[in-house]
């Protein structure tokens, strides 16, 4: 059964990055490609433009609905161009909200029984930014794993999405087992590879989904920083030197010292490595 995709997609060359990541990654998945409408319902060379033309702020608010509305289906049929160039079913999704773009995308994911989300990084600058902030808020809210794909990947990260390794962060948690059996549901026949952050001596406790996985012990360097940051540092060190396609993570679990919940490894994973990260909720 083809891997069900939602991304969300906002127009940005990051947006368009993750798409071809995504493909990369889930090939022949169907997508949902997802504009997430929100105020001020309009570009801010669009609202420009209309309130030139209109009569009073009530003509304004009309044209604005009018137009953004075309606006915003205009870009997600440009996401479902690529989504197809790229060799997924897709289809597109406007959905208009008022709250969070990112508590919106985690509860369309359910609604639409998604088994993935895959967002870019970095949206657009300025007033128009959609998924800079958002990556961070879907990544928070979401239910289901969570593909993030930085921008620009190098050629050399780009190649390894096709056959390479899946490095996955593991401290014998509930929530990193969950991530370990995410990761062999999602890319079936991959190399799996379990990076054990060791504090001192202690090893890592295994549970049942690791049993057979090939293991890496990463040691904590004394003295180094905070423990989060310095493991999400090995981890993104050890995906660098494994050519590896996507580093998983979970969003809570022990952690090096067994205090610091790994969401924060988590969310510095995502913020310094510059290949894809997929975080599960545990």
């Amino acid at each position: 059964m083809p891997t069900n995709v939602i991304v969300g997609y906002d127009g940005s060359p990051s947006a368009g990055e993750a798409i071809s990541a995504g493909a990369s990654l889930f090939p022949e998945a169907h997508a949902w490609v997802v504009y997430v409408w929100t105020p001020p319902f309009g570009s801010t060379r669009l609202r420009r433009r209309l309130r030139t033309s209109a009569r009073d702020i009530d003509d304004l608010v009309e044209l604005i609905e009018r137009e953004g509305q075309r606006e915003a289906d205009a870009i997600a049929a440009a996401g479902v161009a690529l989504a197809t160039a790229a060799e997924w079913d897709a289809e597109p999704l406007v959905n208009r909200t008022m709250g969070s773009d990112g508590l919106r995308l985690a509860q369309l994911a359910e609604q639409l029984h998604g088994d993935v989300i895959v967002v870019g990084s970095r949206g657009l600058s300025g007033t128009d930014a959609v998924l800079g902030s958002v990556s961070d808020l879907v990544v928070h809210y979401a239910t289901v794993p969570v593909l993030v794909v930085p921008n620009p990947l190098l050629i050399k990260e780009f190649e390894a999405l096709a056959d390479g390794p899946v490095v996955v962060g593991y401290d014998g948690s509930d929530g990193a087992e969950k991530a370990l059996d995410s990761a062999r549901r999602l890319f079936p026949g991959r190399r799996l590879l379990l990076a054990a952050v060791r504090d001192g001596d202690e090893d890592v406790p295994l549970g049942p989904a690791a049993r057979d996985a090939e293991l890496l012990s990463l040691r904590m360097p004394k003295l180094a920083g905070p423990a989060s940051r310095v493991a999400a540092d090995l981890l993104v060190e050890c995906a660098d030197q494994h050519d590896a396609a996507v580093l998983v993570v979970g969003s809570r679990g022990r952690s090096t010292i067994r205090e610091v919940l790994l969401g924060s490894v988590a969310r510095g994973a995502v913020h310094r490595t510059h290949r894809p990260v997929l975080v599960v909720h545990g």
